[in-house]
């Protein structure tokens, strides 16, 4: 019965290790809210996308495409036109585009 114990402890110690290494850290960017369709011309954009659009120092600047969920849907599309935003989430990447899944965002000015 011991044993059993033991091993049941040893497999929840590793389940729970492999399932923290797995999430994203979520990260804060601030830039400018755009639309890929629209504002940015994107040819690969076939419907509105929000896009945050960090400048970098050094560089080009970086494009974060919003993954649309409650959060980004209550912040509201970005049509036509910028609006300077903090965005908190986090980045994956997919189809070479880096995306990011809010959990926060914030206008700023």
């Amino acid at each position: 019965m011991r044993t059993l114990t033991s091993i049941g402890l040893v497999m929840l110690l590793a389940v729970g290790l492999v399932s923290t290494g797995l999430q994203a850290a979520e990260e804060s960017f601030s830039g400018n809210v755009l639309c890929a369709k629209c504002t940015l011309k994107k040819s690969d954009a076939t419907s509105c996308q929000d896009v945050l659009v960090v400048k970098n120092a050094s560089g080009p600047a970086t494009e974060l495409y919003i993954v649309k969920n409650d959060v980004s849907t209550k912040f509201g599309h970005v049509c036509s036109g910028e609006t300077p935003a903090t965005v908190v989430g986090a980045v994956a990447e997919k189809d070479g585009k880096k995306w990011i899944t809010a959990s926060k965002m914030e206008k700023k000015g």
